[in-house]
């Protein structure tokens, strides 16, 4: 899909980090805009922003955590804009902790907003953007850390692997179906943006995390000195996907010096080789 003018884009995770620039991107390419997010008081700023005609925008607040509130994001867009043309999972969080340190809550959390969002968003959009007959993509946002498998963030890399394999599957699927709907995974290593800090937007129903200490403080220092490091930005992550989706190019990695580290894990799989830790 190469034109998106006058087309339609979902986008969750919209309010900031590689969701706002995937919807300031989208406006650039004259799109109508559905946007979502928990942080409505953010949402409504990125809003403002974008400074586009009210009639080319849908704003909701959602905890895709929800199915419900999946579904009824799915129904706001269609009822609308009659199509939708681009859906962006992209909402995520992540949560830095040794493996037996992470409390059912904690998985609970991050898998619902990392994976099952991004279900509940095929689900729910994916019928429909079938049924319109016009060209469509869906983009999940991934991570390296649904190829690669870092110390000190399970929950993140299952949920990450999760949307890979997933998308994966999808992809061979759609072919299969000769649908005119195309997929996409993202897996961005360090980006600058507030991934870190995603406890502020913490549920209730999950309670907090316990405090990180010993090994787990280690992890989540490093975890926010090396985002804050990153050197490709959440505008490169937006120019990224819209290349990809123009191209129908399913993997979408933008940190192209992450490959050894891929390849060096595809070797230890192959050679039965006990898995080689990084720096």
């Amino acid at each position: 899909m190469n034109n998106f003018s006058e087309r339609t884009a979902v986008i969750t995770g919209a309010a900031s980090g590689i969701g706002l620039e995937l919807a300031r991107r989208a406006a650039r390419e004259g799109m109508n805009l559905v946007l979502a997010d928990i942080e409505n008081a953010r949402l409504e700023a990125a809003a403002a922003e974008l400074n586009l005609p009210a009639e080319r925008v849908l704003l909701r607040k959602t905890d895709v955590s929800q199915e419900s509130e999946i579904a009824a994001l799915a129904d706001a867009a269609f009822a609308r804009f009659g199509n939708v043309h681009l859906l962006c999972n992209n909402a995520g969080v992540g949560l830095t902790r040794v493996t037996w340190e992470h409390s059912t809550a904690d998985w609970q959390w991050v898998l619902g907003v990392n994976l099952w969002s991004v279900i509940h968003g095929i689900q729910h959009f994916l019928p429909k953007m079938l049924e319109q007959g016009d060209e469509g993509h869906i983009v999940s946002t991934s991570s390296v850390a649904g190829l690669l498998s870092t110390p000190g963030m399970a929950a993140y890399n299952v949920s990450k692997h999760g949307v890979v394999t997933l998308s994966e599957t999808l992809y061979g699927e759609l072919l299969a179906a000769k649908a005119k709907v195309g997929v996409s995974v993202l897996c961005p290593a360090w980006v600058p943006t507030g991934i870190h800090q995603s406890s502020r937007n913490r549920q209730e129903r999950f309670g907090d995390a316990a405090p990180a200490a010993g090994l787990s403080a280690a992890y989540e220092e490093r975890m926010g000195q090396a985002v804050k490091r990153g050197l490709l930005t959440a505008t490169d992550m937006a120019n990224e996907v819209f290349s990809a989706v123009s191209e129908g190019r399913f993997y979408v990695i933008p940190h192209r010096k992450i490959n050894n580290a891929i390849q060096l894990r595809t070797d230890d799989i192959m050679n039965l080789r006990n898995p080689t830790q990084l720096p």
